[in-house]
Formats: structure tokens, C-alpha cells, sequence
């Protein structure tokens, strides 16, 4: 029998020119406070770099938000990571003090959607343990 349950629930919706504008205005400054190497490397890939980045700066927004911490010295920005698996279903990976909090909170899975438009990227996160 499954005895998991829900901790934490977040959402969030971003504009893709605001991250465009961070991006032309600060650039890798910008990339790599953010967005970790693997998620800044798929980017890279994509006819629309803003738009995955975008998703996944929602994303870490969810998290912070299913956490009802916000982004700061529990969950930094590198605290975690969007990573995709082979069927490309998007997860999250805790990195440092958002490795930390999650084991302390017993997170031991996450459930990620992301979505767009041709203006916004959106992401909820769903934490689940024990």
C-alpha cells in the first residue's frame, strides 16, 4: 500500500519578454545566477532560448512556492534544477541547500508541468513523500 501524500503545491506564470530582456541585458551574468549548465545547454538547443528558460525560472518559482519558502537562503535559484528524463517529462533535481530542505521537509519525488504560449511560460510543481 502507497502511503505518499501531497507537501506542497506551487504554480507560477512568466512573461517570456521579461526573461528576454534579462537575458539581452545581462546575458551569461544573467544564465548563470539562474539556470544551472544543463538547463542553460538545452536552452541553447531550442529556436527560442527564452521560452524553455522562461518554463524553467517558473518552475523553480513553483517550487519555491510549494515549499512556501520563495526564492532565498533556504531555496536559492541553484538550489535547484529542471532536468528532463529520456521521454521528456520535466523533474526536478535539489542541488545544496535545496537538497537540504527537501530531505528536511521529506520530499522525495516532485511531479513538474510546464506550459506555454507565444507570451507566457507557466509551471506547477507538485512535492510528495512519505
Amino acid at each position: 500500500m502507497n502511503h505518499e501524500q501531497i507537501l506542497g503545491l506551487g504554480m507560477d506564470l512568466v512573461e517570456i519578454d521579461r526573461i528576454q530582456q534579462s537575458l539581452d541585458r545581462f546575458g551569461d551574468r544573467f544564465l548563470e545566477k539562474i539556470f544551472h549548465p544543463s538547463e542553460i545547454e538545452y536552452a541553447r538547443t531550442q529556436s527560442r532560448p527564452a521560452l524553455p528558460l522562461a518554463a524553467r525560472f517558473a518552475a523553480k518559482e513553483a517550487a519555491s512556492k510549494a515549499f512556501g519558502t520563495g526564492i532565498g537562503e533556504s531555496l536559492p535559484w541553484l538550489g535547484l534544477e529542471v532536468c528532463r528524463r529520456s521521454t521528456g517529462e520535466p523533474f526536478l533535481r535539489f542541488h545544496h541547500a535545496g537538497a537540504t530542505l527537501a530531505q528536511t521537509r521529506g520530499v522525495t519525488r516532485s511531479l513538474v508541468t510546464l506550459t506555454h504560449t507565444r507570451t507566457h511560460s507557466a509551471a506547477t510543481v507538485i512535492l510528495i513523500g512519505p
